[in-house]
């Protein structure tokens, strides 16, 4: 396909400046150890709404920051276009938001969610922004899709400040054909990951759009690149909608400190917890898919991030972030889906078996997430939040929350 010169122009010299502003400080924990500062609110700047948080840290500690800014709607088959937002020092100040990528070009409606009265023509959506650090080259890789019927490709060489032509790479999805016949593809959403052997990893999942939403069923695998990004290929189907585990999407990739991979995947099972699998190179042999029972499943987006791993540290460490709502009653009596707010994070020292600290980080209501860790040691959640007393709703902010191991412990673990 033939992409115009507004989409290359927009992804190369990252021209339209979205806002002049800082980052706004919402009130911070008591704590010290903890900062929260607001990215972008629903309504600024042209948008309805800003969603799908994901967050990469660079060897050089350059935080850069990625979203869904939904122009005239809060559909995820919106016209939707894709921003960024960074730091160079830990996160005190922000950069200006910039349009990172638009759906301007030679791009047409998904057939499935014109069918379905999901979007209009000539409304073109681009989503699921996927960083990937390589700390191997200090590259910051970027995936992202158009009407989740294309993935594209993108590199930066100098710490966000700019990204390469768009190279599309749909065709490592069509290699999936023989074993799904997908309609809608998607990537992350969230960071991918690079492996000790410098593979990256991107989670993805695919659907045949004839569900729910037009995401419906689906089934969840990786594309990985052992080229620092040049290609990309595909991995094996990890899991597919089974009664027992349907739909399952959204996933998380985290490297055990034996070198395997496991994936921590969002599905919508009536037992409420995040499906498990591993493999031993993050793209063939998965296991079979199994629920962790101290996890619980909203039915939304989580995030999990090594912190520290021995010899390096003293301890291995796991972050798990999601809004732990068990508490609360579901959505609709007889469905499995739950309120999305008390925002949790867990802490495992044994490679995710056992989760035994826990800590919420907004009592209130609050979505998608992502986690990094800064060179520092430092924690930082970008995650879809409300705003106390203004709008109730999970989707009124995207905020970086900043914290430490001793805050999240409350001063019984420290890296040091």
């Amino acid at each position: 396909m033939n992409l115009n010169r507004n989409y290359h122009w927009a992804v190369l010299s990252m021209m339209f400046m979205i806002t002049a502003c800082s980052a706004e400080q919402q009130s911070a924990a008591p704590d010290a150890a903890r900062d929260d500062f607001i990215l972008f609110k629903a309504g600024e700047n042209g948008y309805a709404q800003c969603r799908i948080p994901a967050i990469a840290i660079t060897p050089k500690g350059t935080i850069l920051t990625f979203c869904e800014a939904r122009k005239n709607s809060k559909s995820d088959w919106a016209d939707i276009d894709i921003l960024m937002r960074r730091s160079t020092d830990g996160g005190d100040t922000w950069e200006p938001a910039v349009m990172l990528v638009d759906g301007s070009g030679d791009f047409k409606a998904n057939p499935v969610s014109l069918k379905q009265g999901l979007a209009k023509e000539g409304e073109i959506t681009v989503n699921n922004p996927a960083p990937v650090v390589d700390e191997q080259t200090g590259q910051l890789h970027l995936l992202h899709c158009i009407e989740y019927a294309q993935c594209f490709y993108m590199v930066s060489t100098d710490e966000g400040n700019t990204f390469s032509e768009p190279v599309e790479i749909t065709a490592t999805f069509e290699q999936f054909r023989a074993d799904y016949d997908w309609k809608v593809i998607a990537t992350g959403p969230g960071h991918g990951i690079q492996l000790e052997n410098g593979r990256l990893i991107v989670p993805v999942w695919m659907s045949d759009g004839t569900g729910g939403h037009a995401h419906r069923p689906s089934v969840v695998s990786t594309i990985f690149s052992d080229d620092h990004g040049k290609t990309w290929e595909r991995g094996d189907i990890v899991a597919t909608t089974i009664p027992e585990a349907p739909n399952p999407s959204e996933t998380l990739a985290l490297q055990l400190q034996d070198g395997r991979v496991m994936l921590n995947i969002r599905n919508e099972s009536s037992r409420n917890r995040r499906l498990i699998a591993v493999s031993p190179d993050g793209a063939t042999n998965w296991t079979t898919p199994e629920f962790d029972e101290e996890l619980f499943e909203p039915i939304c987006m989580a995030s999990v991030i090594r912190l520290s791993q021995t010899p390096e540290s003293n301890k291995n460490r796991i972050l798990f972030v999601n809004p732990d709502s068990r508490n609360a009653p579901p959505n609709r009596p007889g469905r499995p889906n739950y309120p999305r707010q008390n925002i949790t994070a867990r802490l495992s020292y044994d490679e995710g078996n056992t989760w035994p600290v826990t800590k919420v980080l907004e009592t209130g209501k609050s979505g998608y997430s992502d986690l990094a860790v800064g060179p520092d040691g430092r924690i930082y959640c970008f995650f879809e939040r409300s705003i106390a007393g203004e709008r109730d709703t999970y989707t009124a902010t995207l905020t970086v929350s900043r914290f430490t191991l001793e805050w999240l412990t409350d001063g019984q673990d420290s890296l040091n």
